[in-house]
């Protein structure tokens, strides 16, 4: 009586018919693919042993000349590829083929330039025919003296076509630390201050808080002068005091922001310039403005701060103050005491970091401190 029930409700709705057929395909094909791919692993397993077992008891018989096939083959692919890749890439004259003409380059016109991405080690050149010691020193950026003392030449004519000689990244020395050396000792040694050395940015340290260094490592001294020496080019390496701080200069000028010694000029690794002065003197507002920085806001780096807003365009920075004067907010005229000089932040000494801001950007700022 059930079945007969069941049986008349499927003839009444076709729907549950096609369902359940469906369900029962489904149900069909499950079954037979689990069985299938139960039989194939089973067979796969019988022969990986096979293969294993042969290998084992071969022990890499056949590792070698499976080796040496294999390069025959990539020769061989080689060997059919060299024409058609000659082709598009250099052509039949070998100038220009189809992937250099797509792109526009010219073989013919090409020759070799120097770099003008930053260098952080010393680069080995090998000397031209026509090459001097101040034209090598041109192309490179650096100071004769710089390329004589890394290469111990004995005179400036010292050079001959195919020599090699060793670059260094700037002008200055390259020294290898020995024991019990400091950044203090080498820069004294080297007659730079040590903020110089701090300043290079591809220098590294053991700690990067007391600047300590490794027995053996290489350092890079911008613009230091080997001791005993004679320079051939002085200019160079010519040392430069500020004048006396608060002297008010024309417009579009600023007034020099403390008073004491340039350790370090304005380079494309430090756009900003370093006035030292162990007595640690009063800094001035380089120009009247609105403060819009005061204080030491991120714990490292510039230290405690000051950056005015001049309203022009032009921001300027003082870093590495041992006290600030000022707050934000505040408006300054210029000459006016914004803080104390200092060694704050990544410093190695008593100094001003002064940055002139200008389009976004930084500025040389002894173009302005006239």
């Amino acid at each position: 009586m059930e079945r007969l029930t069941i049986f008349k409700r499927l003839r009444a709705n076709p729907v549950l018919v096609w369902w359940m057929d469906i369900k029962s395909f489904a149900v069909f094909l499950f079954r037979y693919l689990k069985k299938r791919l139960l039989e194939g692993m089973g067979h796969f397993e019988t022969g990986k042993d096979v293969v294993v077992e042969g290998l084992v008891a071969q022990r890499g018989r056949y590792a070698r000349p499976f080796l040496h096939t294999g390069m025959i083959g990539l020769f061989l692919i080689g060997l059919m590829l060299a024409p058609i890749l000659k082709g598009a890439v250099a052509g039949e004259d070998g100038i220009g083929g189809s992937i250099l003409g797509v792109i526009g380059l010219d073989l013919a016109g090409i020759t070799t330039e120097v770099s003008v991405k930053p260098r952080d080690s010393v680069v080995t050149y090998i000397v031209q025919t026509g090459d001097t010691v101040s034209s090598i020193a041109k192309k490179f950026d650096v100071s004769i003296d710089t390329i004589r003392w890394q290469n111990n030449l004995k005179s400036i004519d010292a050079i001959k076509p195919n020599q090699k000689i060793e670059i260094p990244p700037v002008t200055g020395m390259v020294h290898k630390v020995k024991r019990g050396e400091t950044i203090y000792s080498i820069a004294k040694k080297f007659d730079v201050s040590p903020q110089q050395i701090v300043n290079w940015p591809f220098n590294s340290y053991a700690d990067d808080e007391t600047f300590a260094l490794a027995v053996g490592q290489i350092l890079i001294v911008p613009d230091g002068i080997k001791p005993a020496e004679i320079l051939w080019d002085p200019k160079r390496y010519v040392a430069r005091s500020t004048p006396d701080a608060g002297v008010v200069s024309a417009t579009g000028q600023f007034v020099w922001p403390a008073a004491g010694r340039i350790s370090q000029r304005s380079v494309w690794y430090h756009r900003a310039i370093d006035i030292a002065n162990k007595a640690g003197p009063s800094v001035l507002a380089a120009d009247s403005g609105r403060v819009v920085v005061a204080g030491w806001p991120d714990g490292f780096g510039y230290g405690n701060r000051v950056i005015i807003d001049h309203g022009n365009g032009f921001q300027t920075l003082y870093g590495h103050l041992a006290s600030v004067s000022v707050g934000v907010g505040q408006t300054v005229s210029r000459g006016n005491v914004i803080g104390r000089m200092g060694s704050s932040g990544r410093s190695s000494g008593v100094h001003l970091h002064f940055e002139i801001r200008a389009g976004g950007g930084l500025v040389d700022p002894l173009v302005y401190l006239k």
